[in-house]
C-alpha cells in the first residue's frame, strides 16, 4: 500500500493509520479513512495511478434496500480508493443500469471504518451466570481471545441446558431465526427457542394466501411487470415511496408510465419523494385508518353504479371469481347476513360506511373519498398498488383483503393495464416470476428439536414475565406458523444474536434492553457496535461481504439476486480486517467446544458451497416459460477448484460474470418476459384455482377469521371490516365523541430513510452528514408548540421518551409525526431518553392478529425541548472500541 500513497504524495500510510483514520472522515482522493494530514493537492495524479496499479472488483452490496445493485470497488495495494456502480451497457427505460444508490456507494466507509469490531470482546463486569447484569449497555470492554470468546459461550450453553434446558436458550437471528449458521451449530446442540415476526410484511404475511389473493407463491407478485405499468390510465398508491424504500429501478418504471401518460394519485400520511417526483395528486390519509377509507370507496361504488349509464362495478367479475360480495355469494352453512355488500351499507349493523362515517377517522375529505372511489370504476384502467406500511399496523389483518376487494369490484385484475397488489422494495414496479433464479449451496438443513417460537410483539415481556402465546412453528411464510395460542411458561437464560438488528428493529425497545439486563448470557456477531452488541456480555467480530472467500450473503456464495431481471455476483474486495471471522468459521468452532463434530455442521466447505450455488442458478429460455443452467462451467473449472460437479452449458462463463459482477436479461418491448397477475384465473376460475380453500378471491373467509381468532392475540370477522386500532387515531382522544383530546394527541409514523438500510449505515458519517435524521412535523402543529426548524424535540409514548432535532414541514399532514426508521439508540441512563431517536422506543408490546408488528401503529405527546440541546448525528463521536 505504502507504493501506491508515495507515487501520489511521497507519504507512507499503514493499514491501522488508514482504517484509523476513517473517524475524521477526511476523504482525499477517495480513500476512505486517510487520516487529516495527508497532503490533498494530488487528486489529479491519483487518476494515473488508478490506471497503472488499479483493478476494478465487483463487490457486494447485500443490503435489505430492495436494490442489491452493482457495486465495484477500485483497489489499489489492497485499499479500496473508488467505487462506481453499474456500466456493463447503456442505460435506457427497457434495458435499464442496475445502478447503486448512496448508500451502497458510501460501502467503504463502512467496511473500513474507524469503528469496526476488531477483536472478540468481553463486557467487563460478566461472569458466568450474568455478573452485574444492570451494566449492560453501559460497561467498559475487554479485549479478549477467540478461544476465550468461543469457551466462555460454551461453558455457559452447556450450564444453562443442563440447568433450564435448550428451550432458555433464544437465539435471534434478524427476521428468521432459522437461516443462519449458528442454528446449524444449535440445532445439533439439541436446539432453541425461536423467534418470530411479520417483519415487513405486516398483514401481508399471512392474509392473502389464505384469502386467495396469492400467485407465484408470493404475497408480492399480484401486480403486473413493468411494461405493462405503461398501459394504465390511472395508478393509484397506497403507502408507497420506492424513491426511498425501494431502491434499484423502481422509481424509473414508475416515472416511464408517466411518460406515457398515466396519471398517479398517492394516499399517504406523507407527500414523499415518490408522489412529488410523479407529481401525484396527494391524499392525506392518518396512519392505520386505511380500512375506513376503503369502505367508504366501497360504499361509493355501491351506490353509485348503474351498469347501463354509470358502470362502476365489475358484476361478472364478481360472481366468477369470489364469494361472500353479497348474500348471493356466500358460502353454504354461513350466515347470509355476514355478507360485505350489507355490511357496508349497514343493513344489519345500522352504519353505513358513507364518506362522510369514514372522513371522520381518516382525515380525507368526503368529496376526496368520492373522487377517489369514481377513479377506481371499471371501464378505467386502474393499478392499484399498495406498499406493505399500511400492513405493518395493528389491528390490519383485514387490510389486504380489503384491498383485493377493491380490486375485485371493480375488475383491475387479471388483464393488461389492470392490476391490484401489494409490492415488497424488490418487486416494486415490476411484477413476475424471477427470470434469473438464485442458486442453492446445497447445505441439507438442520432441524431444531424445540418448537418454542416467540413473537417479535411479546419476545421481551416473555423474557420479563416468563409467559408467552405459542401459535406454531417459527416461520411466518408457513401455515404451521398460525395455529391456535396456547400460553406457555418459559424461562430464558440466553439471548443469542447471530444477525440482523432485532433489539433495534422489534416492537417496545424500552422492554427489550430491560429483558437484555435479566438473562445471564448475551452474545452478538457483530460488525459494529449496534444496538444489539452494546447490550451484550460478549461480542464476536465478523466479516462483511467484502471480506469473504466464498461464504456469502445468507448462505448463497458470494451471489444474490435483486429485481426479478437481474443477479448479481460479488468477489472478496479484501482480506479479513483485524481478528474478524466469518460466521461459518464460528459456528464450526463454537461446535467443536460444544462437542459436535464440525463436518454434522457443514459436510462441506464453502468452496463447495459456492460451486453448488453457481452451479444451480438458472435463467429463463427465450420462450419466457423453461429455464436452463446460467452459468457454464467446464470439466477444467471443476479440476481447478477442487469441487465435486457435472460440466454443463449456460448463457455466461464463470470469468466473464466476475468480471461483469451482473447478469441482467435483455428486455424489449413484446419479448416474451411479460405478466399478466391472475390472467389465468380471472380466464377460468374452475381451471386454475387461487390459494384459498374456495379456489376463488374470498371476501368472505370463514379461515382467516377462524385462525386469527384462535391465535388469540385478537379478533376479526370473516369479511374486511372496521376495527377500532390499538394506538390508533381513535386513541390520541380521552374522549372520542366529544373529541376531547388525550395525553397522546399525535400519530408517529416511520419512513424508510436513504441513510440507513433499515438500521445498517447509519454509523457512517457520510450519510449522516447528507441525511440528518430529523424528526418531521407539520408546521401547524410546530407553530403551537412554538417550534421551529432544528429546535429539539421531545415525543412521549406510554412506552419511552426519544429527542429528535426538527425539521419543520408542509408534507405531513397535520397530526402525522414522522419518525425515520432505524436510527441507532443513544440513551442517556439518567434522563431514560433516547437521544438517537430510536424509532422502537416509542412502540410497546402489542401484539394483534396474526402477529403483526405495529411500528406504523404509535401515539405520542410532543413538546420543545427546555434541556441541553442535541448536536447533529455527524458531530457525535463514533463507537470505536480499542
Amino acid at each position: 500500500m505504502s507504493g501506491f500513497i508515495d507515487k501520489i504524495q511521497n507519504s507512507t500510510i499503514t493499514r491501522r493509520n488508514f482504517l484509523k483514520g476513517s473517524a475524521a472522515t477526511v476523504t482525499a482522493l477517495g480513500l476512505a479513512g486517510c487520516g487529516s494530514e495527508n497532503k490533498l493537492s494530488s487528486v489529479s495524479s491519483a487518476k494515473s495511478v488508478d490506471a497503472e496499479n488499479g483493478k476494478w472488483i465487483s463487490a457486494a452490496c447485500w443490503h435489505n434496500c430492495g436494490g442489491r445493485c452493482v457495486n465495484k470497488a477500485l483497489v489499489v495495494d489492497g485499499v479500496v480508493i473508488r467505487q462506481k456502480t453499474d456500466d456493463t451497457h447503456e442505460d435506457s427505460p427497457d434495458f435499464p443500469q442496475q445502478r447503486g444508490c448512496l448508500r451502497g456507494r458510501s460501502q467503504r466507509q463502512q467496511v473500513f471504518g474507524a469503528d469496526r469490531l476488531k477483536y472478540p470482546m468481553k463486557r467487563k463486569h460478566w461472569k458466568p451466570g450474568g455478573g452485574d447484569k444492570s451494566l449492560r449497555g453501559k460497561d467498559e470492554w475487554e479485549r479478549i481471545s477467540w478461544d476465550e470468546a468461543l469457551t466462555y459461550i460454551a461453558d455457559e450453553l452447556k450450564r444453562v441446558k443442563k440447568e433450564y434446558g435448550n428451550r432458555s436458550i433464544l437465539h435471534i437471528g434478524g427476521w428468521s431465526s432459522r437461516i443462519t449458521d449458528i442454528s446449524r451449530t444449535l440445532g445439533l446442540f439439541g436446539g432453541y427457542c425461536e423467534y418470530w415476526n411479520t417483519n415487513s410484511f405486516g398483514s401481508w404475511a399471512m392474509t392473502p394466501k389464505t384469502v386467495g389473493f396469492w400467485q407465484l407463491d408470493a404475497w408480492d407478485q399480484t401486480v403486473n411487470d413493468r411494461f405493462d405499468l405503461r398501459n394504465c390510465d390511472t395508478i393509484i398508491m397506497l403507502g408507497m415511496n420506492p424513491a426511498w424504500s425501494a431502491m434499484g429501478s423502481s422509481s424509473w418504471h414508475y416515472l416511464q408510465a408517466k411518460k406515457a401518460g398515466a396519471k398517479f394519485i398517492g394516499i399517504d400520511p406523507f407527500y414523499n419523494d415518490t408522489y412529488a417526483l410523479l407529481e401525484a395528486d396527494w391524499i392525506p390519509v392518518r396512519p392505520s385508518t386505511d380500512t375506513a377509507l376503503l369502505l367508504a370507496v366501497a360504499y361509493v361504488l355501491i351506490t353509485e353504479d348503474d351498469p347501463v349509464h354509470k358502470p362502476l362495478i365489475d358484476w361478472d367479475f364478481l360472481k366468477r371469481c369470489t364469494i361472500g360480495f353479497d348474500a348471493g355469494s356466500m358460502p353454504e352453512g354461513e350466515d347470509p347476513k355476514g355478507n360485505f355488500k350489507d355490511y357496508v351499507l349497514g343493513t344489519y349493523d345500522g352504519q353505513p360506511k358513507t364518506p362522510e362515517w369514514a372522513s371522520e377517522i381518516c382525515g380525507v375529505e368526503s368529496s376526496k373519498i368520492h373522487e377517489l372511489a369514481l377513479a377506481f370504476g371499471k371501464t378505467n384502467k386502474v393499478a392499484f398498488l399498495c406498499g406493505m406500511a399500511s400492513a405493518r399496523t395493528k389491528n390490519s389483518d383485514n387490510l389486504p383483503q380489503l384491498i383485493m376487494t377493491i380490486g375485485a369490484m371493480t375488475g383491475h385484475m387479471g388483464k393488461s393495464g389492470h392490476m391490484t397488489g401489494s409490492t415488497l422494495h424488490a418487486t416494486s414496479g415490476n411484477g413476475g416470476p424471477a427470470l434469473v433464479k438464485a442458486g442453492s449451496n446445497g447445505l441439507p438443513p438442520i432441524p431444531n428439536p424445540v418448537d418454542d417460537a416467540i413473537n417479535a410483539g411479546e419476545v421481551w415481556n416473555a423474557i420479563l414475565e416468563g409467559k408467552y402465546t405459542f401459535t406454531g412453528s417459527g416461520d411466518f411464510t408457513s401455515p404451521d406458523q398460525y395455529q391456535p395460542g396456547e400460553e406457555r411458561e418459559i424461562d430464558i437464560r440466553v439471548i443469542y444474536h447471530s444477525g440482523g438488528a432485532t433489539l433495534q428493529t422489534s416492537d417496545g425497545m424500552t422492554k427489550g434492553i430491560e429483558a437484555h439486563r435479566k438473562v445471564d448470557l448475551v452474545v452478538s456477531h457483530a460488525q459494529f457496535l449496534t444496538t444489539n452488541a452494546k447490550y451484550s456480555d460478549i461480542v464476536l467480530p465478523v466479516t462483511t461481504e467484502w471480506e469473504k472467500k466464498y461464504g456469502g450473503f445468507l448462505g448463497g456464495g458470494l451471489v444474490h439476486t435483486g429485481n426479478r431481471e437481474m443477479l448479481i455476483m460479488y468477489s472478496q474486495v479484501t482480506e479479513p480486517l483485524y481478528e474478524a471471522k466469518d460466521d461459518q468459521w464460528i459456528a464450526r468452532e463454537l461446535a467443536k467446544k460444544l462437542g459436535i463434530d464440525e463436518k454434522e455442521v457443514y459436510p462441506f466447505d464453502e468452496k463447495q458451497q459456492f460451486f453448488n450455488t453457481l452451479a444451480s442458478i438458472q435463467v429463463v429460455n427465450e420462450d419466457g416459460k423453461t429455464y436452463g443452467p446460467l452459468v457454464t462451467i467446464t470439466q477444467e473449472d471443476i479440476n481447478k477448484w477442487g469441487v465435486e460437479g457435472t460440466p454443463q452449458t449456460g448463457k455466461i462463463t464463470y470469468e466473464e460474470l466476475k468480471e461483469k459482477g451482473v447478469y441482467q436479461v435483455k428486455r424489449f418491448q413484446g419479448d416474451n418476459y411479460g405478466y399478466i397477475a391472475f390472467e389465468d384465473f380471472v380466464k377460468d376460475p374452475e381451471k386454475h384455482p387461487v390459494s384459498s380453500e374456495s379456489g376463488k378471491l374470498e371476501i368472505y373467509s370463514r379461515k382467516l377469521a377462524d385462525t386469527i381468532n384462535k391465535m388469540g392475540f385478537s379478533k376479526i370477522k370473516p369479511i374486511p371490516a372496521y376495527i377500532k386500532v390499538t394506538d390508533g387515531y381513535e386513541d390520541t382522544f380521552e374522549d372520542w365523541e366529544t373529541k376531547v383530546k388525550g395525553e397522546y394527541p399525535y400519530q408517529v409514523i416511520n419512513p424508510h430513510y436513504l441513510r440507513r438500510s433499515h438500521s445498517v449505515f447509519d454509523n457512517v458519517k457520510w450519510l449522516q452528514e447528507a441525511w440528518p435524521n430529523p424528526v418531521f412535523i407539520n408546521s401547524k402543529d410546530a407553530e403551537r408548540h412554538g417550534i421551529q426548524d432544528g429546535d429539539t424535540v421531545l415525543l412521549t409514548s406510554a412506552y419511552g421518551k426519544i429527542l429528535r432535532r426538527a425539521l419543520v414541514t408542509e408534507r405531513f399532514m397535520p397530526g402525522v409525526i414522522g419518525l425515520p426508521h432505524g436510527a441507532w439508540v443513544d440513551m442517556d441512563e439518567k434522563t431514560g431518553i433516547d437521544r438517537g431517536g430510536a424509532d422502537n422506543i416509542l412502540t410497546g408490546q402489542v401484539p394483534t392478529g396474526q402477529g403483526v408488528s405495529g411500528f406504523n401503529t404509535c401515539i405520542v405527546k410532543m413538546e420543545k425541548y427546555d434541556g441541553t440541546p442535541l448536536i447533529p448525528d455527524v458531530e457525535k463521536p463514533q463507537r470505536i472500541i480499542f
